[in-house]
């Protein structure tokens, strides 16, 4: 009996102290965890709130007269009440800033640095962000919905929350504040111990931009000067030949776990083609989007989406509306042959049954959690009914308030629609090719309700011009 009392006591106190164990160790993640999350995190990217941001320049007018540079010029920030001296600002964008200089506006996109002149100054944290436009965005919501919906599937994704702008006190226009990808995002998502970061970009579309791409060339660092000049860390050349590595396993499709993080991928282009993004790495141009490399392997990173939801096309010189091209856009060639063959991100791993099937798993899921029980249709109103009074009054907006409420019922129902064609797309009941829809839209999603341009467009630049 003492005997079977002490093995129980020992029993006992062995569980107890594996409890014990597991709790400290929990307790011990959960600190880390929250250490890890930076300050800004919760303070200039909550969400819930509409935010303050003054630019206090002497100059403001020379400033926007020399857009077309896009150089860093010195001012005062003072976010939520609090002044940051000595912080780089700057326009940001290719087209956007050409065609809005061109029609005579002067409400660009910018990049605010915290650390430009002064090493080590951030805001709480953050070294850098950008300020959206709504360029060609009536609804105001493109690119803060697909960042939610990135986050949402776990893609590792930029922060962002509405900003009420103001330069030198005077009313500019409510923005959308963007974490850039930059040593903040780097660490908040992957720790200090971080791998290298790129954001590919053509020079000329012109030009071959294989690297773009993220086709395998050669050996030579040389051949892929479009994704190592846009690092933004040092490379070595060691990190160099790593991507290269992971390159050549893509273009011959072998050790693609070896080279791809592929589940994340998998999740990023969910929401990509979801979104029916045309001016990006899917599209014709191949770009807008972050790379990140850790050990060999690679992630995509979502970047860039005021043309998503079918309105890239709308940059032609005439509107045009294909609300039902769109909406039933084919999720498994989500372009053309010749496109998807030089994108072996996409390709290659669409090429593999196990992880098409994971795709499809994935698109499943995104619908089922984000469409399917209402999480979306409560975001928008939430946003709406948050943002609203500040578009109302946003002195510099490019369309008026009505245009605005037709543009969030127009992204709304584009969504829901879109959501519906894409379930009947896994199910089988609508075609889910280029190939099977050119043959077959009995099963399409009726369309007729949406006006695509009323999401916005070029047109809408013209009309303010001469009114």
């Amino acid at each position: 009996m003492y005997r079977y009392r002490n093995v129980r006591r020992v029993a006992v106190l062995t569980v107890s102290l594996a409890v014990l164990l597991l709790t400290f160790c929990m307790k011990r993640a959960a600190a880390r965890e929250n250490s890890a999350l930076p300050e800004y995190a919760a303070l200039l990217f909550d969400d819930s709130r509409v935010h303050t941001i003054d630019i206090q320049m002497e100059d403001w007018e020379g400033f926007l007269e020399h857009a077309a540079l896009k150089e860093y010029e010195v001012c005062t920030i003072v976010v939520d009440g609090e002044v940051y001296e000595q912080v780089g600002i700057r326009v940001k964008g290719h087209n956007s800033r050409r065609l809005i200089e061109k029609y005579g506006w002067d409400r660009y996109s910018l990049k605010v640095e915290f650390d430009r002149y002064v090493p080590g100054q951030s805001c709480h944290g953050l070294d850098k962000l950008a300020l959206d436009t709504s360029f060609q965005d009536n609804s105001y919501l493109k690119s803060y919905l697909t960042y939610d919906m990135m986050a949402h599937m776990g893609v590792p994704s930029s922060l962002t929350s509405y900003v009420w702008v103001t330069v030198n006190g005077s009313p500019w226009g409510l923005y959308l504040a963007v974490e850039e990808p930059e040593d903040a995002f780097a660490c908040r998502n992957y720790g200090e111990d971080h791998g290298q970061l790129y954001k590919p970009d053509y020079k000329s579309l012109e030009d071959e931009n294989a690297d773009v791409a993220l086709c395998y060339v050669d050996e030579d660092p040389d051949s892929y000067e479009n994704i190592f000049r846009k690092a933004r860390f040092d490379v070595s050349e060691e990190e160099k030949l790593a991507l290269i590595r992971s390159l050549k396993c893509l273009s011959e499709g072998e050790e693609l776990e070896e080279a791809v993080d592929v589940k994340e991928v998998l999740r990023y282009f969910t929401v990509q083609v979801f979104v029916v993004n045309m001016d990006s790495y899917l599209g014709r141009t191949g770009h807008n989007y972050f790379l990140y490399e850790e050990g060999g392997q690679i992630q995509m990173l979502p970047w860039d989406y005021n043309l998503a939801y079918g309105t890239y096309s709308l940059g032609m010189p005439d509107p045009v509306n294909d609300a039902e091209r769109y909406v039933n856009y084919p999720i498994d060639t989500p372009a053309e042959g010749e496109v998807m063959k030089k994108r072996p991100l996409f390709h290659q791993l669409m090429l593999q049954r196990e992880y098409f099937e994971e795709y499809h798993r994935q698109f499943d899921l995104f619908l089922k959690t984000y469409f399917e029980n209402g999480v979306f249709e409560q975001k928008v109103e939430e946003i709406t009914e948050l943002i609203s009074p500040y578009v109302e009054k946003d002195p510099t907006a490019f369309c008026s308030y009505e245009d605005y409420q037709t543009g969030v019922e127009t992204i709304r129902n584009f969504c829901l629609l879109r959501a519906e064609s894409v379930r009947g797309q896994l199910d089988g009941e609508i075609p889910s090719t280029i190939r099977g829809q050119s043959m077959d839209r009995s099963a399409f999603v009726n369309a007729s309700s949406v006006w695509i341009p009323d999401m916005g467009e070029i047109a809408d630049l013209k009309e303010k011009q001469n009114d």
